[in-house]
């Protein structure tokens, strides 16, 4: 087994580069120490079946013919620009290693060979092939044993298949578990950067625990009827920052300490500069969010996110309750079409977020001076249609009903000259860095948080998509 040791210093250089004012949690020093060899190059000569390593070479397209395993101490490397066509239903199970190397000019493929996304304003749930439970395919399934899953520059479209009996098991999950992917080890590292996801029928990504780092992804068309895009679990730690979600069933971004392991740390998680875009079109108000959500003995932050016509505001839930001694969170934006939105910018029933000066609209402007965000009831006619965002050519008021347009198709969600999401943004808050930082074997880069608000930013950082 060839070791690939990863300088300190590259850990050490990334680190100095950020800077903040709180200590959400004490930086990580823990580094991957080796990964080992991947090996022969992967035959694309027949349908790949059973145990799966070694080296998928650039430009190839391979096909998947039923569930593949990258057995403990095996590793599978994508290379730029491969394309992978999954039949039958398969999926992927990872108790090894297993990275995917797409670049901006050459990603990485997965997905359903003759299914086509579709943009359709307005679809019907059950004529969209996004969700379409019977012909999607299981994505990619990291048992506990998994020390790593690194997804750069990576499409992974048309998963949410159900496990069934003989996969689930092999990666500790029930038969009627259907997520896109899975990650399931507290000392193991999930890191996707620049990435897609399309479709599936419930949580899109599930970390039932882990070190994390989820930069500057695009979600369209995720959940099912239900299900969150990127929920955490007990044991879970790391940074989630400029991620683009539009058309979501629940939460993009959710957080919870529930189902924390004996000997995994408290779930504390880190979330700026993200953009919400049409959430939440399975939620009913006070029972479920549709942005960002804290609960159940999660710690973190969340800074500079913007939610647009999403059904609930930004959600810090109080039963049972986020460790809100050790959560902070301000400079979010919230823009409505219509009272019935703006009303839902602070909710009802378990939720306890606190308005912040800092949020916009600024809460004074249509909030009561007795504000009691344990019961909220308030007017929100002073900010419907306020503070356009200004995106590049998405029309607001939009044309579409609420949770109409689940996809991005030719709209352009950048932001102009003019923005009120411009200058707006915390620069205090310091990501929680628990990964590696490698071009490989790691992160990429650690994106710190914008003068501007959302993902896309006016200086051209931030998601790249």
């Amino acid at each position: 087994m060839r070791k690939i040791l990863i300088p300190a210093i590259t850990i050490l250089s990334a680190l100095i580069l950020i800077t903040g004012c709180k200590k959400w949690a004490e930086d990580k020093t823990d580094i991957y120490k080796y990964t080992p060899a991947a090996g022969q190059p992967v035959s694309d000569a027949t349908p790949l079946c059973g145990s799966i390593k070694g080296v998928m070479l650039a430009g190839k397209t391979y096909t998947i013919g039923c569930d593949v395993y990258v057995n403990k101490g095996d590793t599978l490397l994508i290379q730029q620009g491969v394309t992978i066509n999954v039949t039958n239903g398969a999926g992927i199970a990872v108790r090894g290693i297993l990275v995917s190397l797409g670049t901006k000019s050459q990603p990485v493929t997965m997905t359903v060979p003759g299914l086509v996304k579709d943009n359709t304003p307005g679809l019907a749930y059950a004529a969209d092939s996004a969700h379409s439970s019977n012909r999607l395919w299981k994505g990619i399934a990291c048992d506990t044993s998994c020390p790593m899953l690194v997804l750069k520059w990576t499409h992974i479209d048309f998963a949410g298949n159900s496990y069934g009996k003989s996969f689930g098991p092999a990666v500790q999950q029930k038969p009627g578990t259907s997520f896109n992917l899975v990650f399931q080890n507290p000392n193991g590292y999930f890191i996707m950067e620049d990435s897609w996801l399309w479709g599936g029928t419930d949580d899109a990504i599930r970390i039932s625990s882990g070190k994390i780092h989820i930069f500057r992804n695009t979600f369209e068309k995720n959940g099912g009827s239900g299900g969150d895009i990127v929920n955490v679990k007990g044991g879970t730690t790391g940074t989630m920052a400029y991620n683009f979600f539009i058309g979501t069933a629940y939460n993009g971004q959710k957080a919870s300490n529930k189902g924390q392991g004996i000997g995994a740390p408290q779930t504390n998680v880190v979330m700026y500069n993200s953009t919400f875009v049409n959430g939440g079109r399975g939620v009913v108000p006070g029972q479920r969010g549709s942005t960002v959500n804290f609960e159940e003995g999660a710690r973190g932050a969340f800074y500079n996110n913007v939610a647009v016509n999403c059904r609930v505001g930004f959600r810090v839930v109080n039963n049972p309750a986020a460790d809100t001694a050790n959560l902070t969170y301000g400079n979010n934006y919230q823009y409505a079409d219509s009272l019935v939105i703006a009303n839902n910018f602070f909710t009802s029933g378990t939720v306890c977020t606190k308005p912040q000066p800092t949020d916009l609209p600024k809460p004074s402007t249509y909030l009561p001076a007795n504000f009691n965000y344990t019961n909220p009831q308030y007017d929100g006619t002073p900010v419907v249609q306020k503070l356009n965002p200004l995106f590049v050519n998405y029309p607001l008021p939009s044309p579409y009903s609420p949770w109409g347009l689940t996809s991005i198709g030719n709209y352009n969600f950048h932001i102009q000259p003019g923005s009120p999401l411009v200058g707006k943004g915390y620069t205090g808050i310091r990501p929680f860095v628990v990964v590696p930082v490698d071009a490989v074997y790691g992160a990429s880069e650690i994106t710190p948080p914008s003068v501007d608000l959302g993902c896309f930013q006016s200086n051209g950082s931030g998601n790249q998509h």
